[in-house]
């Protein structure tokens, strides 16, 4: 180890030397202010909190099993790391970590991703990630690799910092802006202002949570995806009195995703150009004045929306923007977006070459987009689970180097296009990426899947997302060619936990990892979401309709696709599909292909996707010591699913009081389900089922989730708070959520307790065995 150290150190001293003179010098500052705490941590000075939110800023995550602990089905085994230092609260200093690194808009060099694959190779496990947020992520980092990674990147204009914690994400913005043939014009340069204005920038370092920007060059099209962003700009036009076209932005504010969804609130139909980095900055201010700071789960800024209300919000900005002294910076960069009109490296073409080639003709329907330059065509780069060797990507260096003139960009979707590509060219190109294994069709279809890293290496995951996702994507793939273009258009998202890292909100597919007893089995299970819209930069989102175990899924999946081909009318949409079918009658028709077999009969059932464990099958979900008062508890929960599905079934119908009161009713049989494990003749009065629920379980912290702290309880606190309230659709819809997500709660609160009533049983038996006493 000493001498791995040493290895490591002289690395970091000649990376530091060798590149000190191509730093900017204020990201020099930052890495090495960065590899300063990581020296004062090795010696004790800085606190675990303290410098896990320290990495956090400079992009250095977390990843699962870094507390030092693995559950290898059967018990919970102790990893041997090196040292006893941590990185963080219950985060072992030589576990592996991610490392998020931030790429604007997507857009990257050549020479950019020929570094990162280096990175990846040297330091990582060769892979190379593309996340949701347009960014590239590698894992399995050791912490004292960072700061080398960070000048090698730094070097080649490429920062990490404020890649992950309480501060401004990536800015993203549409991959084809500048090519596309529908944007009011390229929002690129504007998005590369809005990125380095608040990267570092002092009113947005007290933020109680992140805070995520993104920006379109049209409202109908998916590639923003501004409805659920904190902030979301949608470029558009007007016609002055003189007849000039002036340049603005819709601006919208308080959407996003996560545990529960918020529409984005118009803030103003056109903000001008001028104007934008001003408006923003006030933005920032008033968030980070009036914003959450104690409680996270209530701490973005969607949150401050809907409880200040648009109207008020939007006066308290306007007054934060009247006070703020003149900045130069927010009009200067107009001056500099020519610079991101990019240009072609080789001559138009005149139309794609004809080829005898059929493999080449459906990738063209599906990867080729042809850009308003006439001659002129983007490609997508398929990455499925958003994931690229750093072999292939040195080769899509080359292939880069040979068409194109830096015009690469990474997508929301987990692609990587290359625009700019001559139709001359094409074919050519189709058939080096083929070479590499990069050509596979079905660029935004439905064998296009999005998913979030899950149990694979997140801390948060539930279920295998990754997994999941592979498995629809090779089913699908064998018949793609033979479906209806109808299904082929269609999105699947799939999320690991009930966070919404893999966007299955806006699917019209989607799903979320959960777990479910079956039989006193742990189980590992989907909540399945159908009816989100992608289009209309996520326009609407879907709701849960119910769990289904994961090994099940591709078998719904095949079903609900048939359902809609044989139920649709002829050019309906699958949400139009879904809102006239009902989602009880759906899953009534799929429920044969849904239901689980006994554990003896189908063992497979009982393992999560490319696991080789039992999803904690020896963990029985129920004890017999406590037989009869776990299954009144279990008996409350279903009561509480079947409540919760009603619920849906009248939100759908537009009947949004019924709805709410369901909703509310749900958490109230969940809650009292739970009591019932201590008092069994709890009474049906609300007030007295909410007084012992706080008393047994909310005061005890027993009920709150071991990441998401009391969120879900406050859920249950806040509806019982305002029942009888009169609720438009927006607040139903929301409750409808919150309901959802409590009742799961109560189902992992209920596993959890029951887990270690069976292990006390446990210990009983093996003491009075062994003659001793319990």
């Amino acid at each position: 180890m000493k001498d791995l150290d040493l290895v490591s150190s002289h690395a970091a001293a000649h990376w530091k030397t060798a590149l000190s003179d191509r730093l900017d010098p204020k990201w020099r500052e930052d890495i090495d202010k960065f590899e300063l705490d990581i020296l004062l941590k090795k010696k004790g000075k800085v606190e675990d909190r303290v410098f896990a939110e320290t990495r956090l800023r400079m992009g250095a995550y977390g990843q699962r099993y870094d507390n030092g602990h693995r559950h290898d089905g059967n018990e919970s085994r102790v990893i041997p790391f090196p040292t006893d230092l941590n990185k963080g609260p219950e985060t072992k200093w030589d576990a592996p970590g991610m490392e998020r690194i931030k790429l604007p808009w997507g857009g990257m060099s050549a020479e950019q991703l020929e570094v990162m694959a280096q990175l990846a190779e040297e330091y990582s496990d060769g892979i190379l990630h593309v996340t949701t947020r347009q960014d590239i992520q590698l894992h399995y980092i050791h912490i004292e690799n960072c700061p080398s990674m960070f000048r090698r990147l730094a070097a080649v204009n490429i920062t990490t910092r404020e890649a992950c914690g309480n501060s401004v994400r990536n800015v993203t913005a549409c991959p084809i802006a500048g090519v596309c043939r529908e944007e009011a014009f390229d929002v690129t340069g504007y998005a590369n202002a809005v990125f380095k204005y608040l990267l570092g920038h002092p009113d947005v370092q007290d933020f109680g949570r992140k805070f995520k920007i993104a920006l379109s060059g049209c409202k109908h099209n998916p590639c923003g995806l501004t409805n659920i962003h904190d902030l979301g700009l949608t470029a558009v036009v007007r016609t002055q009195a003189d007849g000039t076209v002036k340049r603005g932005f819709e601006y919208v504010v308080g959407g996003g995703l996560g545990a529960v969804t918020y529409d984005a609130k118009l803030f103003s139909d056109y903000v001008p150009e001028e104007e934008v980095l001003a408006l923003t900055q006030a933005t920032c201010r008033v968030y980070a004045r009036l914003g959450e700071k104690k409680k996270r789960h209530r701490a973005r800024i969607k949150f401050l929306v809907a409880d200040m209300g648009i109207d008020k919000f939007r006066e308290e900005v306007l007054a934060e923007r009247a006070k703020l002294p003149n900045d130069p910076r927010w009009t200067e960069f107009l001056a500099t977006l020519p610079k991101f009109e990019e240009k072609p490296l080789r001559p138009a073409g005149k139309g794609i070459p004809k080829t005898n080639d059929a493999a080449f003709d459906f990738w063209c329907l599906t990867n080729v987009y042809p850009q308003k330059q006439d001659g002129f065509l983007t490609v997508t780069v398929t990455l499925p689970m958003g994931d690229i060797t750093c072999n292939q990507a040195r080769a899509l260096v080359d292939i880069s180097r040979k068409y194109l003139k830096d015009t690469m960009r990474t997508t929301v979707e987990q692609n990587i296009v290359l625009r700019w590509v001559s139709e001359a060219d094409l074919y050519n190109v189709y058939n080096d990426l083929k070479a590499i294994d990069l050509a596979q069709p079905g660029a935004a279809s439905i064998v296009d899947i999005t998913a979030c890293p899950g149990t694979d290496t997140c801390k948060l995951g539930v279920s295998s997302s990754r997994g999941l996702a592979a498995e629809l994507r090779t089913r699908l793939a064998t018949k793609f060619v033979q479906m209806d273009e109808a299904v082929r258009n269609l999105r699947i998202k799939v999320s690991g936990c009930f966070n919404s890292c893999g966007q299955q909100h806006i699917a019209d597919i989607g799903f979320f990892g959960i777990s479910r007893n079956v039989a006193g089995y742990i189980v590992p299970h989907f909540q399945m979401v159908l009816g989100g819209e992608f289009i209309n930069n996520g326009g609407r989102y879907g709701l849960a309709t119910g769990g289904i175990a994961s090994k099940a899924i591709p078998g719904v999946v095949d079903k609900l696709l048939d359902l809609y081909m044989t139920g649709k009318t002829k050019g309906e949409g699958f949400r139009h599909w879904v809102e006239r079918t009902g989602k009880a009658a759906i899953m009534q028709a799929v429920a044969d292909v849904a239901a689980v077999p006994a554990y003896d009969k189908d063992k497979s059932y009982y393992t999560d996707w490319g696991s080789v464990r039992e999803y904690n099958v020896k963990d029985k979900g129920m004890g017999e010591c406590a037989g009869e008062v776990v299954s009144l508890t279990e008996f409350g929960l279903k009561a509480a699913d079947r409540e919760v599905f009603e619920a849906q079934i009248k939100f759908d119908a537009g009947d949004w009081k019924s709805a709410s009161k369901l909703a509310y009713q749900a958490m109230l049989f969940a809650a009292q389900g739970l009591v019932k494990m201590y008092n069994i003749d709890i009474s049906d009065d609300a007030d007295k089922v909410m007084a012992e629920w706080k008393e047994r379980f909310y005061d005890t912290q027993k009920f709150f989730d071991p990441f998401a702290g009391p969120r879900f309880a406050q859920f249950y606190i806040h509806a019982h708070d305002e029942r009888g309230a009169e609720l438009d659709k927006e607040k139903a819809s929301r409750l409808l959520q919150e309901s959802m997500l409590f009742i799961e709660a109560a189902h992992s609160c209920n596993l959890r307790l029951s887990m270690g009533a069976e292990k006390g049983k446990e210990g009983i038996l093996a003491a009075t065995k062994s003659g001793s006493k319990a």
